[in-house]
């Protein structure tokens, strides 16, 4: 699906109503270092070794939580170099990434995930540091948007990419209640997910989100507490 510019924009008055949500002060309202603290060691693989980790943050916004997530994996692999990846379907999100990032080792690139064109330019990135998967691919809280602009079968489709493509997820589910409320505040600025009445994955999504994971041979390994806004940080590391 290829993004028009003016669909990035928010409807009406309110910022808020970002269709693919790509809010423009994000982090103003979700501190990057609250999801910090939802995180534990345990959710990470066990490297015996000192060796390169690669990562992909998917819908890394404006690189805020990327970079806090960066400093968290060099405490816990202090011996290893850490490469990032992030990536956002907004141009203007990931200039802002970009002019605030003094990161050598991480990369903000303008991508649709679920474009093949697009997923080949995440392929490129592994081969540059000679992978064939992300060691961690980050997911958080854009498992909604990804399923209310693309329809059910888009959507498993993205949940089988990332596990065809990571060793370790740790994904940030949205529970229904979000999608509804999405629709409610799209509909208040004049607009509409056009797809949302057609989903027929509704009230279970979390369920399908983790049987679906681990049906291609993960396991769950760490559940955190719900967050203040109510989520959960879930682990999956392949068996």
């Amino acid at each position: 699906m290829a993004i028009v510019t003016e669909e990035l924009s928010y409807c009406g008055q309110d910022p808020g109503a970002a269709k693919f949500g790509n809010f423009i002060n994000y982090y103003s309202f979700h501190e990057a270092n609250q999801r910090i603290q939802n995180l534990h060691t345990s959710m990470f693989p066990k490297l015996t070794v000192s060796e390169d980790i690669v990562c992909l943050d998917i819908g890394c916004n404006t690189g805020e939580l990327t970079k806090e997530v960066y400093d968290y994996l060099k405490y816990i692999y202090p011996k290893s170099k850490i490469n990032f990846l992030g990536i956002d379907i907004d141009p203007v999100l990931i200039q802002r990434a970009q002019e605030h990032t003094n990161i050598n080792n991480i990369t903000f690139i303008t991508l649709n995930i679920t474009n093949k064109q697009d997923q080949d330019i995440v392929q490129r990135y592994l081969n540059s540091h000679n992978k064939t998967k992300f060691d961690i691919v980050f997911c958080f809280s854009v498992t909604m948007w990804i399923h209310l602009n693309n329809g059910d079968e888009k959507f498993l489709d993205f949940l089988k990419y990332i596990t065809k493509y990571a060793k370790t997820i740790i994904i940030e589910p949205q529970p229904w209640k979000c999608y509804r409320n999405a629709q409610r505040r799209l509909k208040k600025s004049g607009s509409y997910f056009p797809l949302y009445e057609s989903l027929k994955l509704r009230s279970s999504v979390e369920t399908v989100i983790e049987n679906t994971i681990t049906s291609y041979g993960f396991t769950k390994v760490y559940e955190s507490l719900p967050s203040k806004w109510n989520r959960k940080i879930l682990s999956f590391l392949i068996r």
